[in-house]
C-alpha cells in the first residue's frame, strides 16, 4: 500500500502537470484539489509515530475514525436491550422516558433471563398496600446529637460530579432540577462554582483531597475560607471524601483540556493543566482514625454545626472496624457516612484502579450496615449510597443491603442528554454533558433539562413507592435483607441474609 500511493501519487503529478501545461489548464485545478490529499499521505508516509499510517497512507486513517465511532456505533446498532455497560439499554431508555414524563412502561413481558446466574428480585405481599398508604415525599433526617442544623434530604439526590468533570450548562440543569424537585445536589470535589448558587437548590458540598474552595496556595486546607463558603445557605451538608468507588486509593483526576481559566479559579490552581488530587488528605495524614474523626468535628464546627459525613469506598473491612471503634472511644460521631461501590462512574480514571481496586456496591454497603449494627453505631449514623442507582428497584436493594439514602450520578447525566458516548475524559462529549468546549457545551440547554432531571427524579420515587406498596410496607426501615432473592444456580436460589448474613443478631 506504502509503494503504491508513492508510484501513483508520482505518476498522478507528472500527468496532471503535464496536461495541464500542454493540453488543458483544468488539469491544474484538478491538481489543486487533490493536492492536500497528496500532502496528506506524503505525511503520513514520514511522519514516524504511527505505524499504520506509515504503512497504509490515508486509508490507514479509516482505522482512527471508526475507532472513535466505535462506542457509538455499538449502542445504537450492536448492542442488546440487556447487554450494553456501564448502563445498559433498557436502563438508559428508561431513564430518557422517565425524565421525559412519556410511557415507561415495557410490552410483551421482560427482557431479563430469569433462570441465570445473577438474577435478582424482590418478595411481593400477598396483601399488597394501596400507593396512597404510602408517603408522597420520602426523606431522611441527616445530622446526629453533635450537630446543631439537620438536613431533611430526600432518599434520592444527585451524586458527587464535579464543575469541571461537567459543563457549566449541565451543573445548572442538575441544580435546577434539585430545587424544582426538592432533593439535594453534591457538588463533587471541585469546589462550589456560580453555576452551583444560580438557581439556589439544596448542596452538599464535597471536599476531596485537593481541598478545592477551601485551598491555600500550597494546596493545604484553608478554614477561613472554608466557613465563608460553608455559610452559604444553599449548602446543607458537607461531605468529606476519603475515596471514590471508581478510583479508590487515587485521586482525582481533571484533565488539561478541562481545566480552564474558571475553573482553575475556583480550585486555586493553574489554569490548562492536568490536576490529580493527592490520594490522601493531608490534614490528618499519619494521625490515624482519630486524625480524620478530629477533622469531622472541626468541620462541623466550622460550619455552624451543618451535617458532615465522610464517603468512601469499601476496602479492608478490618480498617472499617477499627474506624467503628475509634467513634466510639473517641466519641465524635460522623453524621453520615456514604459507601461508594467499586463499580462507581468517573470523568477519568486509571484502568486498573476502574476495573481491580475496590469493593463492588453491594458487598460494600452491606459490610458497612453489619459492622454498624454490630457496634451499636447505626441508630447514631445515616448511611448512604451511591453505585448504579438508576431504577426504583435499585433503591429498594440498596434499602435493603442497610442504606437509608441514595446518591445518583450517571442516571443524573442521562436525565440531562448524556448519550453514554464514553469521551468523558477527551472533552469531546457531543451532548455538551462532560467537556468545556463551548461549542459543545452550547447543545445543553438548561430551561428543558431542568424539568428532566427534575421528573426522573419524581417518576423514580413513584416506581420506588409503587414496589414499597407491593411489598406490603410502609416505611422504608421495614425492609429487610430477606426481601431480596438472587439466582445462585439454575435450580438454586438464595435471598440477601443467605448471601451477606444476617446485620443483627
Amino acid at each position: 500500500m506504502r509503494k503504491s500511493f508513492i508510484y501513483t501519487s508520482l505518476l498522478l503529478l507528472i500527468l496532471l502537470i503535464v496536461l495541464g501545461l500542454w493540453v488543458n489548464k483544468l488539469f491544474i485545478t484538478v491538481l489543486l484539489v487533490l493536492s492536500p490529499v497528496f500532502l496528506l499521505g506524503w505525511y503520513d508516509i514520514l511522519q514516524p509515530w504511527h505505524s499504520i499510517k506509515r504503512n497504509f497512507p490515508i486509508v490507514g486513517r479509516l482505522r482512527y475514525v471508526l475507532e472513535s465511532m466505535g462506542p457509538k456505533v455499538y449502542q445504537y446498532f450492536i448492542e442488546g436491550e440487556t447487554n450494553g455497560t456501564p448502563i445498559n439499554r433498557n436502563l438508559r431508555s428508561l431513564v430518557y422516558q422517565r425524565a421525559k414524563n412519556t410511557v415507561d412502561t415495557l410490552p410483551f413481558g421482560t427482557r431479563e433471563l430469569v433462570y441465570e446466574e445473577g438474577y435478582e428480585w424482590m418478595n411481593h405481599s400477598i396483601d399488597p398496600l394501596a400507593l396512597e398508604d404510602i408517603p408522597e415525599d420520602i426523606r431522611i433526617t441527616i445530622g446526629g446529637k453533635q450537630c446543631k442544623k439537620p438536613y431533611s434530604a430526600s432518599i434520592l439526590n444527585i451524586s458527587a460530579m464535579s464543575y469541571g468533570s461537567l459543563s457549566a450548562n449541565a451543573i445548572l440543569a442538575l441544580n435546577g432540577g434539585a430545587k424544582k424537585g426538592g432533593f439535594a445536589h453534591n457538588t463533587g470535589e471541585g469546589g462550589i462554582s456560580r453555576h452551583h448558587l444560580n438557581y439556589e437548590g439544596d448542596l452538599i458540598w464535597q471536599i476531596g483531597t485537593g481541598y478545592f474552595g477551601c485551598r491555600t496556595h500550597e494546596g493545604d486546607f484553608d478554614e477561613e475560607m472554608f466557613k465563608q463558603n460553608a455559610a452559604a445557605e444553599s449548602v446543607k451538608m458537607i461531605e468529606l471524601k476519603l475515596s471514590q468507588g471508581a478510583k479508590p486509593g487515587h485521586g482525582g483526576i481533571l484533565p488539561a483540556k478541562k481545566n480552564n481559566a474558571e475553573i482553575a479559579s475556583i480550585r486555586g490552581v493553574k489554569p490548562h493543566t492536568q490536576v490529580v488530587s493527592p490520594p490522601y488528605h493531608k490534614e490528618f495524614k499519619g494521625k490515624g482514625h482519630r486524625g480524620l474523626l478530629e477533622f469531622v468535628e472541626r468541620l462541623r464546627n466550622a460550619s455552624g454545626g451543618k451535617p458532615v459525613g465522610f464517603k468512601m469506598c469499601m476496602g479492608n473491612p478490618v480498617e472499617f472496624e477499627a474506624l467503628c471503634d475509634e467513634i466510639l472511644n473517641s466519641g465524635i460521631y460522623p453524621d453520615y457516612i456514604t459507601i461508594d461501590g467499586g463499580e462507581g462512574g468517573t470523568g477519568a480514571a486509571p484502568l486498573e484502579f476502574s476495573n481491580s481496586v475496590g469493593m463492588p456496591f453491594k458487598e460494600g454497603l452491606s459490610t458497612a450496615y453489619t459492622i454498624l449494627v454490630r457496634k451499636g453505631l447505626k441508630d447514631e449514623i445515616v448511611l448512604g449510597c451511591s453505585g448504579k442507582i438508576v431504577t426504583g428497584f435499585d433503591i429498594f436493594r440498596a434499602f435493603a443491603l442497610g442504606a437509608d439514602f441514595c446518591y445518583s450520578a450517571r442516571a443524573m447525566m442521562l436525565a440531562i442528554g448524556c448519550i453514554q458516548a464514553l469521551e468523558c475524559n477527551l472533552n469531546t462529549c457531543p451532548s455538551g454533558v462532560a467537556t468545556q468546549d463551548p461549542f459543545l457545551t452550547q447543545g445543553l440547554v438548561v430551561k428543558h433539562k431542568i424539568d428532566r432531571v427534575s421528573n426522573f427524579h419524581k417518576e423514580t420515587l413513584h416506581s420506588f413507592r409503587e414496589l414499597l406498596a407491593s411489598a406490603g410496607l410502609k416505611d422504608t426501615k421495614q425492609i429487610t435483607r430477606d426481601h431480596i432473592f438472587r439466582r445462585v444456580t439454575l435450580s438454586e436460589i438464595k435471598t440477601y441474609t443467605d448471601i451477606y448474613g444476617k446485620a443483627y443478631d
